[in-house]
């Protein structure tokens, strides 16, 4: 069965309302077009597709099936005004031809970094693609961000991505199963449930990678955002954003987020971390309270939107970035550039380099096993 899209407008940013029954399958699509998005795309000779899900609160979360990625998601401000929290792009295309590969993008097999491409696993040695410095980052090429997912809508709020990831694809063995499915409830909760089997050990650590602005996109850097992590430690790493292997107090450092604190208060202080992520880009070791066997890892507030976004999580760490390395080489779907520290990200996540950091939680999945987590993000608003 066809998918029907149909395109409404909010200022500055999109509005997709989809007419689909319970359950429908992508093999072909109906679309619209307008000046702020295009519903279908071709690439590689394949088509891609948007997709909207929605509660009953007038949230909405639009999804593209390249990547497994989410474009946008439309949050209530303080004011009751529909806000765009996040950054992204109209088509397609424009998400591959980023000099930034990861917005919004399901990140696979492995997110965050793996020293020097290489990891042994039952006393065979696997080489990976490396594509940051030295090292592989989120997968190296082609990771999950490069590649198009089946899709299949279930109601108004749910959607599934899986994927087949072959054997040694980007130097990863066995031939793994992914499924990803990301669902929004009546409690303004976005949830991201990740599965996994393989046929050989191999190693995974799947996440997503939205980048957050909750004052919406075009409204300048995210410093004055308030931020509270529910961390007492975390990984510190090299100049190449490898851990050193070593676990360590946050407290009496800039990296304390324990208090509500803005963003910028401490990202300009003379720190040897803060050098070598120019910023912010570090792995949190969480120790939240737990809700219902999730731990609460984080809030967010906007400064002038007044929204409010806490993370929950199963993993053990939490990736704060503070949009370092944006470097206004792309123009966002609202007409805005990449600035600077204009988005921020909270990557749910075992540890970087877990595969070769024996003390670290691991990540090695085998045959016969299931590869299950669950994140949520959940949205409110100051009174």
């Amino acid at each position: 069965m066809k998918l029907k899209f149909i395109a409404g407008a909010l200022p500055a940013c999109m509005l997709l309302l989809a007419a689909c029954n319970s359950s429908t399958k992508t093999t072909d699509t109906d679309t619209v077009k307008t000046d702020t998005v295009a519903f279908s795309d071709t690439l590689d000779g394949k088509k891609t597709s948007f997709y909207i899900i929605k509660n009953k609160n007038n949230v909405s979360a639009v999804f593209t099936n390249y990547g497994g990625r989410i474009a946008s998601l439309f949050i209530p401000n303080k004011g009751d005004t529909l806000t765009d929290v996040i950054v992204g792009f109209k088509t397609a295309q424009e998400f591959k031809k980023s000099t930034e590969p990861y917005f919004g993008a399901t990140i696979g097999r492995y997110g965050n970094r793996i020293a020097k491409g290489k990891f042994t696993l039952e006393g065979k040695e696997y080489t990976l693609v490396v594509n940051n410095g030295p090292n592989t980052l989120h997968g190296g090429k082609p990771g999950f961000q490069d590649v198009i997912f089946d899709a299949e809508q279930k109601g108004d709020n749910t959607i599934i991505f899986t994927y087949l990831s072959k054997d040694m694809e980007g130097g990863f063995p066995g031939n793994a199963k992914i499924k990803v499915t990301y669902s929004l409830n009546d409690d303004n909760e976005l949830h991201m449930d990740y599965e996994a089997t393989t046929d050989k050990t191999t190693v995974m650590n799947l996440t997503n990678h939205a980048f957050f602005n909750l004052n919406g996109e075009g409204s300048g850097t995210i410093l004055k955002h308030m931020v509270q992590i529910n961390a007492d430690k975390y990984t510190p790493v090299d100049s190449t954003l490898i851990p050193l292997g070593q676990i360590v107090a946050v407290a009496g450092t800039p990296f304390d987020f324990n208090k509500p604190t803005t963003i910028g208060a401490r990202i300009n202080d003379k720190n040897e971390q803060l050098k070598n992520g120019t910023g912010y880009d570090h792995n949190y070791v969480l120790s939240g309270a737990k809700l219902g066997g999730f731990m609460h890892a984080a809030k967010v507030v906007g400064d002038k939107s007044g929204i409010i976004m806490d993370v929950y999580t199963q993993e053990p760490g939490l990736q704060f970035y503070s949009g370092n390395f944006m470097q206004s080489k792309n123009t966002f779907k609202g007409g805005s550039k990449d600035d600077f520290r204009t988005a921020f990200c909270m990557e749910t996540q075992h540890f970087p380099d877990s595969p070769n950091q024996p003390s670290f939680p691991t990540t090695t999945l085998k045959p016969g096993e299931v590869y299950k987590t669950s994140s949520y993000y959940n949205f409110s608003k100051l009174k």
